[in-house]
C-alpha cells in the first residue's frame, strides 16, 4: 500500500557524489541496512561501540564511540546527508543539539520520543484518539493501588524508557506483585507506568515508512509470534485477519507516523484482543524485527525502504512476492553446538534448499539473536506448514538437531 501526497516544487538536491547516510548503532539492523544500501549505490556510516559489533564487521566507514556522547555523535554525523538509528536509545537532548548545529536527524527527536518513553507514546496516542490499553503513571503506591481498583488487578509494569526484548517489562497477576516490581523502578529513579493487562487472542505487527515529502507505504499487517518477550516468528500476511481489520490497522499506522512527524520505517505493535479489538502496544522508530521477511518477501525490503524515505527518494512498492513468507528468528541456544554454524548450513541447505538465511556475525550465546531466516509459500490458506518447515530450520541452525530428529542417512 502506498500513500502519495500532491507533487512538491521543491528540486531534488544535486551533488556528484552518492548520499552518505550516518546510523547511530552497529547492530544487525545497520548491518542489513549496508546491504540495502550497497544495492542502491549509498554510502553508509555506522557509529558502532566496538569494531567487532554486526555493522562494523562489513561497513568501511565505521566510526568508534558511545551514542550517549556528543562528540562521538558529532564525528559521525560529520558530513551525512541524514543521521538516523539502528536503536532508540540515543538522549533526546543531544539529538536537538545536533539538530540545532544543522545535522538532518530523521526520524527527528520530536517523533523519536514517542519510541523512546512509553508514557509519553501513551498519552500522544490517547490524545490522538488511537486504541490503546487503559494506563496510568505510577509514582506512589497509592497511584497503583487506584489503577488495579480501576482495572480489576492483572496489569504490566513497565519502565518508562530503556525497555526492549522484554526487558523493563513486567506482567503481574496481583497489586503486591505490581507493588514489588514498581518500589525497584522508583527506587532507582526510574519512571513507571502501569496498563491493564488485556485478554490477547495473539500480536500483530503493521509496519510502514514515511517520507519527509510525506509519502507513506505499508506492508501487510504481519502476526508474531512472542516467547519470553522475544519474537521468534512472524508470518506474513497474518492469518485469518480479515481485509478490513487489516485495512484499519494499516491506516491507524500511515496515521501515527504521519501525525508524529515520522521519517523512515515505523512499525506499530499491536494487540488482537479476544473480543476482536486491535490495541497499540509499542512503538518502534526505525527497521523493526517484525519487518525481516521483507528481504526475501516483499518488492521493497525495509531496510531499502527506511533509507528511501530518510534521503527523500519516492518509497517502493510494498508488493508481497509469495501468498505467504514466514520469518524465523536464529537464537544461541542454552549449550552451545559443537558442530560449526558452516557445517549447519550445510546440512540445513540440503533438506531446506529453499531457506534464505540471514546470519548477523555474532557470537553464539543462550537467546542471543544471531541471525534469522525466511521461507516463502504458495498456499496462504495455510501457513502452519510453512511455520513448522522455518522454525524446524532456525531450532537446527540454534542447536545443531533437528527437533523432528530427522536423519538424512536415512
Amino acid at each position: 500500500m502506498l500513500r502519495v501526497p500532491n507533487p512538491s516544487t521543491t528540486p531534488p538536491p544535486s551533488g556528484g557524489r552518492s548520499p552518505l547516510v550516518a546510523m547511530v548503532g552497529g547492530g544487525q539492523l545497520a548491518r542489513m541496512t549496508h546491504q540495502a544500501a550497497i544495492a542502491l549505490g549509498q554510502r553508509l556510516r555506522v557509529l558502532a561501540a566496538d569494531a567487532d559489533e554486526p555493522a562494523a564487521q562489513v561497513t568501511p566507514d565505521v566510526v568508534l564511540g558511545s551514542h550517549t556522547d556528543l562528540a562521538d555523535l558529532r564525528r559521525a554525523a560529520a558530513g551525512a546527508t541524514v543521521l538516523t538509528f539502528d536503536h532508540e536509545h540515543v538522549p533526546g537532548e543531544l539529538l536537538e543539539e545536533l539538530v540545532a548545529e544543522g545535522v538532518n536527524v530523521a526520524p527527528p527527536p520530536a517523533a523519536l520520543l514517542y519510541a523512546q518513553d512509553k508514557l509519553a507514546m501513551r498519552r500522544r496516542l490517547a490524545e490522538l484518539g488511537a486504541p490503546v490499553p487503559r494506563f496510568a503513571p505510577i509514582e506512589t503506591p497509592a497511584d497503583l493501588d487506584e489503577f488495579a481498583a480501576l482495572t480489576g488487578g492483572p496489569m504490566v509494569v513497565k519502565a518508562a524508557r530503556g525497555g526492549y526484548d522484554g526487558r523493563g517489562v513486567s506482567i503481574v497477576d496481583d497489586v503486591a506483585a505490581a507493588r514489588a516490581v514498581v518500589a525497584d523502578y522508583l527506587a532507582a529513579g526510574v519512571p513507571v507506568l502501569a496498563e491493564e493487562r488485556v485478554v490477547m487472542r495473539r500480536e500483530l505487527s503493521a509496519l510502514v515508512a514515511r517520507s519527509p515529502f510525506g509519502q507513506g507505504a505499508a506492508w501487510p499487517v504481519v502476526e508474531t509470534v512472542q516467547e519470553d518477550g522475544i519474537c521468534v516468528t512472524v508470518i506474513a500476511p497474518a492469518p485469518e485477519l480479515c481485509a478490513e481489520a487489516a485495512s484499519s490497522a494499516q491506516q491507524l499506522a500511515l496515521h501515527l507516523a504521519e501525525e508524529l512527524g515520522v521519517v523512515g520505517v515505523l512499525a506499530v505493535e499491536l494487540f488482537e484482543t479476544a473480543d476482536g479489538q486491535v490495541l497499540v502496544n509499542e512503538l518502534a522508530m526505525r527497521p523493526h524485527n517484525s519487518g525481516h521477511w521483507t528481504m526475501d518477501g516483499a518488492a521493497t525490503s525495509q531496510f531499502e525502504q527506511h533509507l528511501r524515505a530518510v534521503l527523500d527518494y519516492p518509497l517502493g512498492a510494498t508488493t508481497p512476492l509469495a501468498p505467504v513468507t514466514v520469518m524465523a528468528n536464529v537464537l544461541g541456544a542454552p549449550q552451545t553446538p559443537a558442530m560449526s554454524m558452516d557445517e549447519r548450513l550445510h546440512h540445513l541447505f540440503a533438506r531446506y534448499p529453499d531457506v534464505r538465511v540471514h546470519l548477523y556475525g555474532k557470537g553464539e550465546r543462550p537467546g542471543r539473536k544471531i541471525g534469522h531466516l525466511n521461507l516463502l509459500g504458495e498456499d496462504a490458506t495455510d501457513p502452519a506448514k510453512l511455520r513448522e518447515r522455518a522454525e524446524s530450520a532456525a531450532h537446527w541452525l540454534s542447536h545443531g538437531e533437528w527437533s523432528d530428529g530427522w536423519d538424512p542417512h536415512e
